[in-house]
């Protein structure tokens, strides 16, 4: 695997693949990486010939009090995993290769923006749709691999690609758990044994509306208020938000029947944001 640090090296390692005809296959992340993103990387060496992946912390996609300074940074394990899993380009950018001094244009995600995560991370989805097409311009990849866990995050790169007439395809692959449902993140390093214990409260509330779902339940306040239960009991857990909202537009939803709909939390844990969903088609 080449590791580089520069977008003139990117260009120049996928060009020659692309000369020989090769399919590119992109994982963007922020490092620290876990089974999550090892998912992503083996479904890329799986479908494509030519797999990028890059690890930068981007800073554009913090606000000022958030962990980016703490954020975890874990190079030469992740080096070491993307070499055993097959990936053949490791790009590992300084944030000033990535954005000059005098770097004054954002792409900003009007109105999916404002929803779920969005509404207490002011700004937050202007960075990482910038960093994204960023990256998408350097490494032009054929398909690019992201994670349901970021649900948002999903359907804003998605509508990103079509606004902006991105010549690649975006592939979403389920959320990946531990054994006890807990979501695997970066931040769960954060947490300590008794905060990851009161963690599996996010997984115990989607357990809880998938369940009042299966049992006809198709009202989201009376949705919402069994989630809220299944948290309240955890001493460490704070609740930021519980919603039910269609999956495509993430609108609310009030009334179930005949939605797809994602149903997402944020919960403070101790000091830890996390965040988690799931998807469920609704008769």
């Amino acid at each position: 695997m080449l590791v580089v640090q520069t977008i003139a090296e990117v260009r120049k390692f996928v060009g020659e693949a692309r000369e020989s005809r090769k399919s590119v296959g992109f994982v963007p992340t922020m490092g620290a990486l876990h089974e999550g993103h090892a998912s992503l990387i083996r479904r890329a060496v799986e479908r494509c010939d030519y797999v990028v992946l890059s690890v930068f912390v981007n800073p554009t996609q913090f606000g000022p009090s958030e962990d980016l300074a703490k954020y975890p940074r874990t190079f030469d394990a992740d080096r070491q995993l993307a070499d055993r899993l097959g990936v053949d380009l490791c790009f590992a950018p300084s944030a000033s290769e990535m954005y000059a001094a005098n770097c004054s244009t954002y792409v900003v995600p009007e109105g999916l923006q404002d929803a779920l995560c969005g509404r207490s991370r002011p700004g937050h989805f202007r960075g990482v749709c910038t960093v994204v097409a960023k990256l998408f311009n350097i490494v032009r990849p054929d398909v690019a691999f992201f994670g349901q866990k970021d649900a948002q995050q999903a359907v804003i790169v998605q509508r990103m690609i079509e606004d902006l007439n991105f010549a690649v395809e975006l592939e979403v692959l389920p959320t990946v758990r531990e054994p006890d449902g807990l979501a695997m993140s970066s931040r769960n390093a954060y947490l300590s044994p008794a905060q990851r214990q009161d963690a599996l409260c996010l997984f115990h509330a989607l357990q809880a509306a998938f369940a009042a779902i299966t049992r006809a339940q198709r009202d989201a306040a009376a949705i919402r208020a069994q989630m809220q239960q299944a948290i309240a009991a955890m001493p460490s857990a704070r609740v930021e938000y519980i919603e039910l909202v269609d999956a495509a537009t993430l609108k609310p939803v009030t009334g179930l029947a005949g939605h797809h709909v994602l149903i997402a939390l944020a919960v403070h844990v101790g000091a830890t944001r996390l965040i988690d969903n799931i998807v469920v088609d609704v008769t």
